[in-house]
């Protein structure tokens, strides 16, 4: 018998398998498919919130610790697993100036470097955009990761540590007796744990079902492609309307995203490809001479607000949640984990809980 099973083996599930391997407990680790496959694959890696001034304090508070320990996690997979995860501050440029005023706010509240940059400051910033006829926000301290390279990275340094995985076993349904979880059924029997976390990412609501009303979690499908340029032919994150451009360190341009309600579906369609690409030749001409490369898509745990369920069940005792991180599960991941696990062994809370309970529907 397991002390913790973790259903789920993306960023979430992977980053807390990590942690409580790390405090001593027995883990399981049982992934459908096969880890980091899923919505942590298909991410850009931008590590902060779209826009972070629209955003709830809840969604605020787990990205602050996210981006305060990223780095030293980036340095510490590296070493542990020979894969750089590729963490890059390459700051986030806004060629609009419209929410300065917001913007401002909540830097000032927040401790974030902001800048009100004019039109000749932006094309200095980023020599690459086409001329835009206004200013623009910068915001030099947001970096980036690498997704594939840090899902990449953790699977390997799981594989030398004390937990279990399991991949490509589905988990069919949860054991409970008198109010209290006691395992998993799965493709390949029963497993038995103390504790189980449920770190399923859209999926997390179908297996939650069975035990009443679910979190509101949703599939929300996001396409993405990418550009071969040149190393550093683009060099800052930049996010226009509802696009971004982001420069990997190999000179690939990534392009997103879609926000699509259809289920399940994962396919890629052509409208889609084109529209990315026009917006993305817009912001930068030199685009406009290079082929996309690849297109793919992932299905992001859509949530109310974007606030994640971090909490225990409210009817199962020992069963604990972790998804819903919509678009932002990289950022929110580190903080998420540590609200559950401070939860999990009853630890004072670094971060307070309350805004992440399992919603009463």
């Amino acid at each position: 018998m397991d002390d913790c099973i973790i259903v789920g083996g993306g960023l979430i599930g992977m980053l807390a398998a990590r942690e409580l391997s790390a405090t001593g407990l027995a883990v399981r680790l049982i992934e459908r498919g096969e880890l980091g496959h899923e919505a942590s694959w298909a991410g850009g890696g931008i590590l902060s919130p779209l826009y972070p001034w629209r955003y709830p304090a809840a969604v605020t508070r787990l990205a602050r610790y996210g981006q305060a320990r990223y780095p030293a996690l980036a340095r510490c997979l590296y070493e542990e697993s020979g894969v750089d995860p590729e963490w890059e501050p390459s700051g986030l440029l806004v060629p609009s100036a419209s929410e300065y005023d917001a913007a401002r706010a909540w830097a000032e509240q927040q401790h974030v470097e902001l800048e009100h940059l004019d039109a000749d400051g932006m094309r200095r910033c980023e020599p690459a955009l086409a001329p835009m006829g206004e200013g623009g926000l910068w915001l030099p301290g947001i970096a980036q990761m690498r997704n594939p390279r840090l899902v990449r990275a953790l699977r390997v340094g799981l594989a030398g540590s004390r937990v279990v995985v399991e991949t490509g076993n589905p988990v069919q349904g949860l054991r409970v007796n008198a109010g209290r979880i006691c395992g998993v059924d799965t493709a390949r029997g029963p497993r038995a744990a103390g504790q189980v976390v449920v770190a399923g990412g859209a999926w997390s609501a179908g297996l939650l079902a069975a035990l009443g009303p679910p979190p509101p979690i949703r599939p929300v499908r996001g396409q993405m492609v990418v550009f071969r340029a040149m190393p550093g032919q683009l060099q800052r994150i930049v996010l226009h309307g509802d696009r971004y451009l982001i420069p990997r360190r190999d000179g690939r341009i990534v392009v997103g995203s879609t926000l699509e309600e259809v289920g399940f579906d994962k396919s890629t369609t052509g409208e889609a490809c084109t529209s990315l690409t026009q917006a993305a030749c817009a912001l930068m001409p030199a685009l406009s001479d290079l082929a996309v490369e690849h297109q793919w898509s992932g299905l992001r745990p859509g949530s109310p607000e974007g606030i994640p369920v971090v909490a225990e069940h409210p009817r199962v005792r020992g069963l604990f949640i972790n998804a819903g991180h919509y678009r932002n599960g990289v950022i929110m991941g580190l903080g998420s984990v540590r609200v559950m696990v401070d939860l999990m062994l009853a630890r004072p809370p670094v971060i307070d809980p309350t805004p992440y309970d399992y919603p009463v529907m």
